[in-house]
């Protein structure tokens, strides 16, 4: 059986490539709001509305560490091979191909090398997940001490790893993130209201994790927990935050952390920002170098989740109110390497605010995260 059973029709495959395509000269920040538009991590380029080549996720966090711009056109990061099936080949090596790659869809060509077809992951496998990795076998600690003051008055109730989530709480979200991908161990770092997270993880019954719960005597800041697992943790390992959801394959992250021999890797989450105002720029005695209507700013913000090396651990001071950021300045200080890993706006979620906890319910209930990783 071959592709040509599964065309859509002129007019489908119109509306699907007016969706999924995006110019050769557009900058790699449109590429990344159409794919947060869509829900997809990967597009098809095209040059005079031919096909020319497709850019993934990937592509543009390489580009993003190696330093390019997001103003950067997407025709100079392109790849020089790519995966793509053609119209007389089998369906069996499109299904191997999407597999192996994780591929959201599949652009089928004609021998001259137009597209004739896209054959996206649920017209094979209807609404299965996509298969994931195995073989992130490293511990994960979770920062779950905080009071999520700015939760109240939710948090007065329940604590903040325990706010649900669609129909789980999102410290097991974020636990099913990382046992898809092979994670076995996890350590819990908890104060308040201590006693109601372990009875609830409890009554969950059996689980395929094993996970550790270690108490705070009183609070330590975001980092000074991590003195407690110092015995406990040998090699290289993952931080999350309670309250964030990150939409990327850890895998990734973990490679450009070993790769790069860095101490310390920050994933950070871009942030596009509409100031309501023109904006005026200023040179010495005051006199206007230009002004921008209403610009559109973007940042990269820290997710919350990172990875560390062992050694860290003995960094950290014991029984002492220490943040992240002070751990990171110590590194700074010293040299040491610390590397950044860049994400999607909208592969990062949080609830640490009231405003925040209602965007990621509203976005949560129109997509399934996390579906493809």
């Amino acid at each position: 059986m071959t592709l040509r059973n599964m065309y859509h029709s002129p007019k489908e495959l119109k509306k699907i490539l007016e969706s999924i395509s995006i110019d050769k000269d557009v900058s790699l920040l449109k590429v990344l709001k159409r794919m947060d538009e869509l829900d997809l991590k990967l597009l098809i380029v095209t040059e005079k509305k031919s096909f020319k080549s497709v850019i993934s996720i990937g592509d543009i966090q390489r580009a993003i560490i190696k330093g390019k711009s997001i103003d950067t056109a997407v025709k100079e990061i392109l790849r020089e091979e790519i995966t793509v099936c053609y119209e007389d080949e089998s369906i069996e090596r499109v299904k191997s191909e999407m597999v192996f790659y994780r591929s959201e869809f599949m652009p089928i060509l004609n021998r001259k090398g137009e597209i004739v077809n896209v054959i996206f992951w649920n017209d094979l496998f209807g609404e299965n997940k996509m298969a994931h990795l195995s073989g992130l076998n490293v511990p994960v600690v979770i920062m779950a001490g905080g009071e999520g003051v700015r939760l109240k008055p939710l948090t007065n109730i329940i604590p903040k790893p325990l706010v649900p989530l669609g129909d789980k709480s999102i410290v097991e979200h974020i636990i099913d993130s990382f046992v898809k991908r092979g994670a076995e161990k996890f350590y819990l770092l908890i104060n308040y209201k201590a006693a109601m997270i372990e009875n609830y993880f409890e009554e969950l019954g059996i689980k395929n994790y094993k996970a550790e719960f270690i108490r705070e005597d009183k609070p330590l800041g975001t980092a000074g927990s991590l003195h407690l697992m110092k015995g406990k943790i040998s090699e290289t390992f993952f931080v999350s935050n309670c309250d964030i959801l990150v939409d990327q394959d850890y895998h990734e992250v973990l490679s450009y952390h070993r790769q790069n021999r860095n101490e310390l890797t920050i994933v950070g989450a871009l942030k596009h920002l509409s100031i309501p105002y023109g904006t005026l720029e200023v040179i010495k005695g005051g006199l206007l170098k230009e002004l921008k209507e209403k610009p559109d700013i973007t940042l990269m913000v820290n997710s919350g989740m990172y990875i560390l090396e062992p050694h860290l651990i003995d960094e950290i001071p014991e029984d002492c109110f220490f943040h992240i950021t002070d751990l990171i300045e110590k590194i700074k200080n010293r040299k040491g390497r610390i590397g950044v890993f860049p994400v999607s706006e909208m592969s990062w979620l949080d609830i640490g605010d009231w405003n925040e906890f209602k965007r990621t319910q509203e976005i949560f209930s129109k997509k399934q995260f996390g579906r493809f990783y």
